[in-house]
């Protein structure tokens, strides 16, 4: 928990050996010593250098407190989400590398900190607003994050679900309702349908009223797909399973396919006259070439979503689709996907980018940072 150094010969004891510190110590007792007033610490999880993902430290750092600036308040994380990018980020294969040392994480939920500045306009209530959101660094007890870019949690929410939904859910309703615009009684497929951003695609799906067919490599995941809402359930690892869908559609072939894994250029096999394409993303780690002649000859569409740039592009676009979000949630139409094991306190985060990174998870894996566990819608 955060404690406060009053002392400042504490301070300049400790950083008096500074063989004993790491960098990322170093640095945090070079800032702290540059004023004698008072300073809180938390503990983060901090990257150093880039490193594989079996090489993540196990210990945490004590870390000197965000000071929010303008419009930005302090948040105390209770959970924060586990991505595929945060298991990139860390061996410097995504495009945000902050300099070192940096606070690993993006997405998180939790309370407005009651030592938080409120900018003008703001109406969050220090120690009580509930909100999620995502920012560098979420696998921390505290980040600091501009306000409006928040979001207020739902009463009927819980923290954990909350910490999950920044990045899936409305990725996924960018990708099938704004660029496929998917359309009721059409035939969506949903590759890695078990996975953060599939489940919340299959739930979309069928809110719009849409036909889902889910794929995922083992049958415990399609159960899992199925349970939200999926109609059909695909083994991918099974050969030929474009068949499968073939077969489901009567020959007529998905309408959508979202795809986040990379299974592009293996769907055109059953795509129908007229599909679009979505691509979400490349978890399987290579970029596909797709071959233009096979668009060409089925009149298909291939597209892009890119959620993350819709705020510097479309700004008008993320309240939009945060307003129709919400309004699914609390009719009940989607709700929260958080795996059946929340990994307990930062000290976890190596056991829960491992357990992702193996396809050992479902739904959205998070980290319990403070707090006791809230129900899941």
């Amino acid at each position: 928990m955060p404690r406060r150094l009053v002392q400042a010969e504490n301070r300049f004891n400790l950083a008096a050996a500074p063989h004993l510190l790491s960098p990322a110590q170093a640095l945090a007792i070079q800032h702290s010593t540059q004023t004698s007033s008072p300073y809180l610490l938390h503990h983060a999880y901090v990257i150093e250098k880039y490193i594989k993902p079996e090489e993540l430290p196990t210990r945490l750092v004590e870390w000197k407190d965000p000071q929010p600036n303008d419009n930005e308040i302090l948040i105390d994380v209770h959970y924060a989400g586990l991505n595929f990018f945060d298991i990139l980020q860390i061996q410097g294969k995504y495009q945000l590398k902050p300099p070192f040392p940096w606070i690993s994480g993006a997405e998180f939920s939790g309370i407005v900190s009651a030592n938080s500045p409120i900018p003008k306009g703001c109406k969050f209530v220090p120690g009580k607003t509930r909100v999620f959101g995502a920012g560098q660094g979420s696998y921390a007890e505290k980040i600091k994050v501009d306000w409006r870019t928040v979001i207020e949690v739902p009463k009927s929410m819980g923290l954990d679900a909350a910490a999950g939904l920044y990045v899936t859910m409305p990725t996924s309703y960018a990708a099938l309702v704004t660029r496929a615009r998917t359309q009721p009684g059409e035939w969506v497929l949903v590759h890695a349908a078990a996975g953060g951003v599939g489940l919340a695609a299959v739930q979309i799906a069928k809110a719009i009223g849409a036909k889902v067919i889910a794929t995922a490599g083992s049958e415990e995941k399609l159960k899992v797909a199925k349970s939200f809402g999926a109609d059909y359930g695909i083994n991918y690892n099974n050969e030929g399973w474009q068949k499968e869908v073939m077969k489901i559609t009567q020959g007529h072939g998905a309408d959508v396919v979202y795809d986040p894994v990379g299974m592009i250029v293996p769907s055109l096999k059953c795509i129908a006259w007229n599909g679009r394409l979505i691509i979400v993303g490349f978890a399987a780690g290579s970029i596909e070439k797709i071959p233009a002649n096979l668009l060409l000859l089925k009149n298909v569409a291939a597209m892009g979503v890119h959620w993350g740039a819709y705020a510097r592009n479309e700004a008008e676009m993320v309240g939009q689709v945060w307003k129709e979000l919400l309004a699914l949630f609390e009719s009940g139409k989607v709700r929260g996907t958080v795996f059946d094991k929340v990994f307990d306190g930062l000290e976890s985060v190596p056991e829960g980018l491992r357990a992702l990174g193996a396809r050992e998870t479902w739904g959205k894996a998070v980290v319990k940072v403070k707090g006791g566990r809230e129900g899941k819608l």
